[in-house]
């Protein structure tokens, strides 16, 4: 990416100070949870912790949308899953969330389901109107 007058910005691999321009860098955010149980009734009954940062925002009809990708740790094994979360949920001072539901890949014969929201964007930040 290239940085051009503290706007991140364009995806591109060149440094095309004219991209910045033509596209703007939306914010993003953090996410961290836990994986639900899998293999249930089993010695192996196990589940999994992930983190990572949502891709920034992509605006749709009726607000705006991100892309969340991650791997969870390792327990013998781990799990890739990659998502698109939900519109924003406003949680007070202008500020929004958004519920994230997916599965992750299967390895060692089954899959986690995930359910979490993503933190509040750029908590410390105001952001420009």
């Amino acid at each position: 990416m290239s940085k051009h007058d503290d706007n991140w910005c364009c995806e591109k691999k060149t440094d095309d100070k004219e991209c910045c321009k033509k596209e703007k860098q939306f914010h993003d955010h953090e996410f961290l949870g836990s994986t639900r149980l899998a293999e249930l009734g089993s010695e192996d009954a196990h589940n999994h912790r992930f983190a990572g940062v949502s891709s920034p925002a992509i605006p749709v009809q009726g607000g705006h949308v991100h892309k969340v990708k991650s791997r969870t740790d390792f327990f013998d094994h781990f799990h890739e899953f990659e998502a698109v979360s939900g519109l924003p949920i406003p949680v007070g001072n202008g500020r929004h969330v958004h519920f994230v539901k997916a599965k992750t890949n299967v390895v060692d014969g089954h899959f986690h389901e995930l359910i979490f929201a993503t933190l509040i964007e750029a908590p410390i930040f105001e952001e420009e109107a």
